[in-house]
């Protein structure tokens, strides 16, 4: 299972998903795109297998994951301060792959009904969805 975590601005949400994302699902392959060096630097740091930056990562990333994992913002153009292009959430929206997005009401995008919540507890849940996904999945 190919598991792809995007993340913006300085990847701190990126970096716990990947380090949560290593620890539940060793066995899985998880990669890691920054729209800047300093998310994709953080990622790595958490132990993703690989990571990389920019727009072109973005699109070829969501070509190949299995799952892609980030903040709502990766499928809205021009969020998260405007380091999403519309290619890139083109790119993640038009993916095949299984989208976990976690509600982030920032940027002017606020998703009406969805508390905000700690982000351990957000991690958590993402952990959770991508257990129930995989089941029965071999690796």
């Amino acid at each position: 299972m190919k598991i792809l975590v995007i993340d913006a601005q300085g990847g701190g949400m990126g970096r716990q998903l990947v380090t949560s994302m290593k620890k539940e699902f060793p066995q899985a392959e998880v990669g890691a795109v920054g729209t800047n060096s300093l998310a994709a630097s953080n990622m790595l740091k958490a132990g993703a297998d690989y990571a990389a930056t920019g727009e072109n990562a973005v699109v070829v990333g969501c070509r190949r994951a299995d799952v892609i994992v980030g903040p709502v913002g990766i499928v809205i153009a021009d969020s998260m301060h405007g380091e999403i292009t519309p290619v890139m959430a083109a790119a993640v929206g038009q993916s095949g792959a299984k989208k976990l997005l976690i509600p982030m009401n920032q940027c002017n995008n606020v998703i009406v009904g969805v508390k905000n919540t700690s982000m351990s507890y957000m991690i958590e849940a993402v952990t959770e969805q991508l257990r129930e996904y995989v089941k029965g999945y071999v690796f």
